[in-house]
């Protein structure tokens, strides 16, 4: 792997984490509260409904990271091992569960299912939120990533728009992070579009919620209208809502296009250092993956 492409792929993982522990400060708060409280949030200072300590990340790294483990572990796709690992997770005691996701994993230890029936209230962001170890492992590989990525979700969430989502942003990751520009991602985005309207994100809706559709449609606007890392950012988490994985998917594509060398500094070291180092592990791990 050049070192190009390595320095994208790690600046979408590090981007990720950036963005959600920069936005979980203000999940949850609308963007009249947010200034009210902060003028313009724009530094990691922890906090939030949850108390985190400045740097410390949520379930949206939490899970990928344990995502990733699986696929290193095995050099490949192991879905009981991916489950196996989002349960340990769980039993850790994380300061924060998405709902569908707990159902899921729950499902998981106590029948062994690591699929559910499709359901409409499973349109949550919680698989989007995770993909990026797929992506980043199967760079070389559509088939694998469209059948990895579509197995890591429905473990919690089986749903139309979920999958379109997940597989919509992971794509356009992969093209960013090969030197793809925004044309290449606004086709992919058109695209999802075209086959389900309710993404539609021009005017933007100004909702953020974790729905999928808010969710996607919140980082569409950012990531387009944005030209840097940290504008993309800044304006992402500062729309609210469920600001921990806006802001993520928000930095993984953000990351992905202007690469590690364009995400602040100071956002780097505040980061949680054991996550910062799992993260740089993981990610040149992760595509090498030959499977």
């Amino acid at each position: 792997m050049n070192e190009r492409l390595m320095n994208r792929a790690l600046g979408a993982y590090l981007g990720f984490a950036c963005g959600d522990a920069l936005g979980a400060t203000v999940e949850f708060m609308s963007p009249k509260q947010i200034q009210k409280r902060y003028g313009v949030h724009t530094e990691m200072i922890g906090g939030g409904w949850l108390g985190l300590e400045p740097g410390q990340v949520t379930d949206d790294t939490q899970m990928s990271l344990a995502l990733g483990q699986a696929i290193i572990d095995h050099q490949g796709w192991n879905l009981r091992a991916v489950a196996d690992n989002f349960l340990a997770w769980l039993d850790s005691g994380p300061p924060d569960v998405g709902n569908t996701c707990r159902r899921g994993i729950l499902r998981y230890r106590d029948e062994g299912l690591l699929s559910g029936l499709p359901r409409a209230d499973e349109a949550g962001n919680g698989a989007c939120m995770r993909n990026l170890p797929v992506v980043l492992a199967t760079l070389s590989s559509p088939d694998k990533f469209e059948t990895w990525s579509l197995e890591q979700s429905h473990i919690t969430h089986h749903n139309l728009l979920s999958d379109a989502a997940t597989l919509a942003l992971g794509r356009m990751t992969n093209l960013l992070i090969h030197g793809q520009g925004l044309d290449a991602c606004l086709l992919e985005a058109e695209s999802l579009i075209g086959r389900y309207r309710e993404f539609v994100y021009r005017p933007y809706p100004g909702k953020a919620t974790g729905y999928i559709v808010d969710t996607v449609q919140t980082v569409l606007h950012h990531f387009f209208n944005t030209d840097s890392f940290e504008s993309c950012l800044i304006a992402t988490v500062n729309q609210g809502g469920d600001a921990d994985t806006t802001g993520a998917l928000a930095g993984m594509l953000a990351g992905a296009k202007y690469g590690l060398e364009r995400i602040p500094e100071r956002w780097l070291a505040r980061l949680n250092a054991l996550i910062t180092e799992e993260i740089r592990s993981q990610a040149k791990k992760l595509t090498l993956i030959k499977e």
